[in-house]
Parts: C-alpha cells; sequence; structure tokens
C-alpha cells in the first residue's frame, strides 16, 4: 500500500480508531469536484458526498451540510433547520473549523464539533463515496455509517 499524505493518513487512523474497515485511497488525479470523485471511484455522480460549510450568521457556529454530488444546498431550509440565517463559509473559516482545506474536507475528523445535515437522497445508494482530507483523497463507505460516524440528521437539504 501506498504511503498516504499526512491528511489522508489523519482520516485513515480516525477511521481505524472508529472500528470502521474503510481504506482511504490517494490518487495521482484530482478529486477536488464531485464529478472528478465519481470518475475516479467509478461511481454514480449521486455517491459522491459533498462537504459544504456554512456558517451561522447570528451566533457564527459552523454547519456541515453534506449533500450529494449533483445537488444544491438550498440554504433557506439549512437556515429553517439551523434556527438561523447562514451564509457560506470562506476558505480560512473551512479551515479553522475543519482543519482541512475547501476541496478535501471530509465528513469526519474535524477540529470542531459541528451541527450536521445529510442528504436523503443517499438513502438510495448503498455506499457513497466521501473525501478524505485531501483534494485527492476519498474513500468508500457504507450509507448507514455516513450517519453513524457524524452523528447528522438526514433531511432533505435541496
Amino acid at each position: 500500500m501506498d504511503t498516504l499524505s499526512p491528511s489522508a493518513q489523519k482520516i485513515q487512523n480516525l477511521l481505524n480508531t472508529l472500528g470502521y474497515e474503510y481504506a482511504v485511497i490517494e490518487h495521482a488525479e484530482s478529486t477536488r469536484t464531485a464529478q472528478e470523485a465519481a470518475d475516479r471511484a467509478g461511481c454514480d455522480l449521486g455517491q459522491i458526498v459533498k462537504s459544504l460549510i456554512f456558517k451561522g450568521k447570528e451566533t457564527g457556529k459552523p454547519i456541515l451540510v453534506l449533500t450529494s454530488g449533483p445537488n444544491r444546498a438550498n440554504e433557506k431550509r439549512i437556515s429553517e433547520y439551523a434556527g438561523e440565517p447562514i451564509g457560506k463559509a470562506d476558505a480560512d473559516f473551512v479551515r479553522a473549523v475543519t482543519g482541512f482545506a475547501i476541496g478535501g474536507v471530509p465528513p469526519i475528523g474535524h477540529v470542531e464539533k459541528m451541527e450536521t445535515y445529510i442528504d436523503e437522497d443517499f438513502l438510495q445508494y448503498p455506499t457513497v463515496w466521501a473525501a478524505a482530507g485531501t483534494p485527492n483523497a476519498i474513500f468508500e463507505l457504507k450509507t448507514e455509517d455516513l450517519q453513524k460516524m457524524t452523528g447528522g440528521t438526514v433531511a432533505n437539504i435541496k
């Protein structure tokens, strides 16, 4: 097995610590976009987990929205779930609350615990693929484990 970069290895170690036998795969090519990730994984675009970070406009709290590849998050709906208006987080905020750069934010292993919403569209797939800490690292996991490992709420987010 090839050596993983430090950020990808951090996610592999966390998966192992949590008792999951999932393997982080680091590609030479980018997995930064959902389409690139689907191409590398050889899966449907809908199986790609996009980790979107929003920021509460009143509290400043981070909110993680795990969105299916082709979907766009409905900010108005997420605001209702969060109980306050939200806005997209900038790159510095994303790195500060997750520990990762945009394009490689995994659904787990963040610096701060955050309110999490999971796209209900994932429920149609037995497995999904998520970023693993870098713009070219991903891992496949059972869809049911995405909710278990994040503690997220499955919701209509589009």
